[in-house]
């Protein structure tokens, strides 16, 4: 996915310096959505001469370019997904931080029909889940549930 960044990069006219690339590599090989801090931990294990400050800016240029999705789950740290994927909605753990994507066609039908039944036509939304896990193993913590991974 990385060469697709890329590409959407060249597309729009954006030049890919070697650290854009490693913010790329980083963000295309995340299984979760990873904030600044960390994609800036992965990144400078693959290139140390990469800064924060680096990292930042290349997260904003990605994001006011379109290629990247800024998140906000009310914890404070703004996490990133590339953002011309296919339509999901988020389920955010609030005793661990995961964040689990899931999709469900009764769901998108319902919201359709409540736009509708109030005179409007969809034509995007966001949803986000906010819960604690129904189960938990001897020590407190969840007994399965997600590694902060997507589906």
């Amino acid at each position: 996915m990385s060469i697709r960044i890329e590409r959407l990069c060249q597309e729009r006219g954006l030049r890919m310096t070697g650290q854009r690339r490693v913010v790329a590599q980083v963000l295309s090989e995340a299984d979760d959505h990873p904030d600044a801090e960390e994609i800036y931990r992965r990144g400078s294990q693959l290139d140390a001469r990469i800064s924060i400050a680096t990292v930042y800016r290349t997260l904003r240029i990605f994001e006011e370019a379109g290629i990247l999705q800024r998140l906000e789950f009310g914890d404070g740290r703004a996490r990133y997904e590339i953002a011309e994927r296919e339509h999901h909605d988020h389920l955010i753990d609030t005793a661990s931080g995961a964040v689990i994507e899931f999709q469900d066609a009764d769901l998108e039908a319902l919201q359709e029909k409540i736009a509708a039944q109030l005179g409007y036509r969809l034509v995007g939304h966001r949803m986000e889940l906010y819960g604690l896990p129904l189960k938990t193993d001897d020590n407190g913590g969840s007994d399965g549930g997600g590694d902060g991974g997507g589906v």
